[in-house]
């Protein structure tokens, strides 16, 4: 009889191997063969996907500045302090495998016993110290399927952190360039207020010469009124702009002032980037892995809770020493082998009447699925469309660059003809 309980714990154990609820699969994604962007400066290659893609802009302020905010960056920090939150959580789960509830205890109690004898009394204390453990043994796989939703927000978690690492290097080098652009701009509008002066003077000494009306003197002054009013909004925005690159590094505003004092040309972005196929940039977008494994956990969940409707099974036992001061016995003699005592039992809980609690519970958790898996198809067309925009972008805003470049050139020239033209009578100054 002593081995029932060792052969009811093996019987129960190689029966465990039964799990309930779905085993994940990645859902069907709607994705192009081909990005239908095409053009000689997007190269067909995944050689530098996974590159830090901003040192092609071959600039050791930006270098400086991502460095820096890859180390203080507070929301980063709070993504990566998620991952060691998760990290504890499937742990816990892990645990949950093994006997759920393990306890040393122990005890001592002073009793006073009426005898009856004579109005005689008894007085004495029990002592008593053990171990026990009860263990529910995870037939349905409810312990299992934990695991499986606790190891996919975990893998959830890094998503979220790569992706948080990923917007924050994005928003560090577009505050960067918006900076440079906005350096560039007022040194245009300072080269255009250098030429409207220029125009100024010559309407006044053309006016004070008696060769034209107030009328070029004013609309002189109006110019370089309207192009000086410019001026301030811009160095508005710069303030703006270096403040918020502050905050991305993690330090308060003006912290970024030294590293931007340098005026220097725009960041020039490669001739040439690299883009591979969408499935595979699609898998290793973080957003996309993220939305991927919210569903993978969100499937293990269902298992849990399929898991509620049917029998739970335990083992439980109990070992340990008890002692008293009755009679010719001692509390001294607690540790001694013939003061040992041992409980051991099996038992089973089947939830019968929940009126539908527990079916209902799973057709929650199995709507909180689907609407995951809706969620990372959206998200993958939504990477797409991201992408599919961003070299639309960058192909046609090269484009643009070079007609703007040639337009700029032209301007210049026009600008230089015009005045000379102006001082020497040939032209009105309209």
């Amino acid at each position: 009889m002593r081995c029932a309980p060792c052969a009811l714990a093996c019987a129960i154990s190689a029966l465990s191997a039964c799990t309930v609820g779905p085993d994940f699969v990645d859902p069907d994604v709607k994705a192009n063969p081909q990005w239908r962007q095409q053009s000689p400066d997007l190269r067909a290659s995944d050689s530098a996907a996974d590159r830090a893609w901003w040192q092609s802009l071959d600039s050791p302020t930006l270098d400086t500045l991502v460095e820096t905010a890859y180390r203080n960056n507070p929301n980063l920090q709070v993504a990566g302090v998620r991952i060691l939150q998760a990290q504890a959580q499937l742990n816990i789960a892990i645990g949950a495998q093994f006997p759920q509830q393990q306890a040393l205890t122990g005890s001592i109690n002073y009793q006073s016993a009426n005898t009856g004898l004579l109005d005689s009394s008894t007085d004495f204390v029990t002592e008593r110290i053990g171990f026990g453990a009860t263990w529910e043994i995870d037939f349905w796989g409810k312990y299992r399927r934990g695991i499986e939703a606790d190891q996919a927000a975990l893998f959830s978690t890094i998503a979220a952190y790569d992706d948080a690492l990923v917007t924050l290097v994005a928003s560090v080098a577009n505050g960067f360039v918006a900076i440079r652009t906005l350096d560039a701009q007022l040194a245009v509008f300072a080269a255009n207020a250098e030429a409207q002066r220029e125009g100024l003077r010559l309407a006044r000494v053309r006016f004070e010469n008696g060769e034209t009306s107030a009328l070029d003197v004013s609309q002189a002054t109006t110019r370089l009124a309207e192009t000086q009013a410019q001026i301030p909004g811009l160095e508005q925005q710069w303030r703006q702009t270096a403040n918020t690159l502050s905050l991305l590094l993690g330090e308060a505003p003006g912290y970024a002032d030294p590293m931007l004092a340098d005026t220097i040309d725009v960041p020039r972005p490669p001739p040439q980037i690299d883009v591979g196929i969408p499935l595979d940039l699609l898998r290793r977008r973080p957003d996309v892995r993220e939305a991927l494994q919210t569903a993978a956990a969100q499937s293990a969940v269902i298992g849990v809770a399929e898991s509620q409707l049917y029998p739970s099974f335990s083992l439980s036992g109990f070992f340990g020493y008890g002692a008293n001061n009755l009679g010719r016995s001692s509390l001294s003699d607690i540790f001694n082998w013939n003061s040992r005592f041992a409980q051991a039992g099996a038992g089973f809980v089947f939830p019968i009447f929940n009126y539908g609690r527990l079916t209902n519970q799973v057709r929650v958790q199995d709507a909180l699925f689907q609407e995951a898996v809706l969620s990372y198809q959206n998200t993958v067309l939504a990477a797409q469309q991201d992408v599919e925009n961003a070299l639309a972008a960058f192909v046609y805003g090269k484009r643009i660059v070079a007609a703007l470049i040639e337009a700029a050139v032209s301007a210049r020239r026009t600008t230089g003809l015009a005045l000379i033209q102006y001082k020497d009578g040939e032209t009105g100054f309209t």
